[in-house]
């Protein structure tokens, strides 16, 4: 055939050999970038030291980072997507973060779980992520200092909030100062030894068992169903349990060396969970905001429509209301709030004044930016 000719294969060869000549150009270009924007982080630093010598320098800036990733999907010009353009920027910046102070991160554990990926996702890999085996030590060790932030989930799409991460905010006293959504892609797994004709006992989350009911219940009705203490903890199960799988993200499957049996099992395609981060640390605006609120209403008559009022009098949007029992007292409630805006944007605090006036208590859980990836 013509195209097999010398001639042709030839040129072919000349073609492929400009390329990845370019390409090695583009490259060295690249890694000098970034290396200077490396560079100018760090005098970044010193600046901050010299301005204050005797406090602790808060080099993770939440509001800036999220202005960056912003800039960075506006200026995209393709073929990548923003997202994927925002998640290489977003390494970069945890690179360069690194080589003055690595962010300590603790998160819900053991390794492998949703609340891990959500971290990395959030801080980039170059942070430290440690894992614990409670919401309650995440926001403990937090609140002592040991790590800088926490990452903990606070609702499901399809499972609705996660209480326990609701009840701590109620006596601590961190902030919110950021948010990361992940879609949510639950796998069946199974380990080297398991008969996959013979699967009686599924391990997972509870609230990973109720995304997938209905792909349990057509293809494994008669398995148990076993919940454990998280996604992770069912996949290190596995091992040495022949009639066993385990529902579980692909960062399990890799972390414990199993197989995915069968991929994106959730019952909804859109399944996604949204994590806050905690810390001591309070954010100014990045221009796209969010804020959460916790407000204490006494039982009675019209307590609700007089709280949720001011937010629509003033075009503030609400994008949650969540109530939960006082644990202070046997008539009250307890209102969990997000909306968009800053804490001190003029309509914002105008509507924070008014509610504090109608409200036994109000608590500014934080304003923080909209998730960016």
């Amino acid at each position: 055939m013509a195209n097999d000719t010398p001639a042709n294969n030839t040129a072919a060869n000349d073609k492929l050999l400009a390329l990845r000549e370019r390409i090695d150009s583009i490259d060295e270009q690249i890694a000098r970038l970034i290396s200077e924007r490396a560079r100018c982080a760090q005098s970044v630093a010193e600046v901050k030291k010299a301005e204050n010598p005797d406090q602790a320098v808060l080099y993770y800036r939440p509001e800036r980072e999220a202005q960056v990733l912003r800039k960075a999907m506006e200026r995209n010009p393709g073929p990548l997507s923003n997202e994927e353009m925002a998640r290489l920027f977003r390494e970069i910046m945890s690179a360069c973060l690194a080589l003055e102070q690595p962010v300590k991160v603790a998160y819900l554990g053991p390794e492998g779980t949703f609340t891990q990926q959500a971290a990395l996702k959030h801080f980039g890999h170059s942070a430290m992520a440690l894992p614990f085996s409670a919401i309650d030590e995440v926001f403990r060790e937090v609140e002592a200092g040991a790590v800088n932030y926490g990452v903990v989930p606070v609702e499901n799409s399809s499972e609705g909030v996660v209480n326990h991460t609701l009840d701590n905010f109620m006596s601590s006293n961190l902030k919110i100062c950021g948010e990361v959504e992940l879609r949510i892609h639950h796998n069946l797994l199974v380990s080297s030894v398991t008969d996959t004709k013979s699967i009686s006992r599924i391990y997972s989350h509870a609230q990973s068992l109720a995304q997938c009911r209905k792909w349990l219940d057509a293809h494994y009705p008669n398995a148990e169903r076993v919940a454990v203490s998280s996604n992770a903890e069912a996949a290190k199960r596995l091992k040495g349990e022949w009639n066993a799988a385990a529902i579980a993200g692909s960062m399990a499957a890799e972390l414990y060396d199993l197989r995915i049996l069968a991929e994106k099992i959730e019952d909804e395609p859109d399944n996604s969970t949204r994590f806050l981060i905690i810390s001591s640390q309070e954010v100014p605006p990045s221009g796209v905001d969010k804020t959460s609120l916790l407000v204490a209403m006494r039982n009675e008559p019209g307590a609700l429509h007089n709280l949720l009022e001011p937010f629509h009098r003033h075009n503030v949007d609400l994008t949650r209301v969540e109530s939960r029992p006082s644990r202070t007292g046997a008539w009250t409630y307890v209102f969990f709030i997000d909306f968009t805006g800053h804490a001190q944007d003029a309509a914002v605090a105008e509507v924070l004044k008014e509610v504090a006036s109608r409200a036994a208590d109000l608590k500014i859980l934080g304003s923080y930016p909209k998730a960016v990836l």
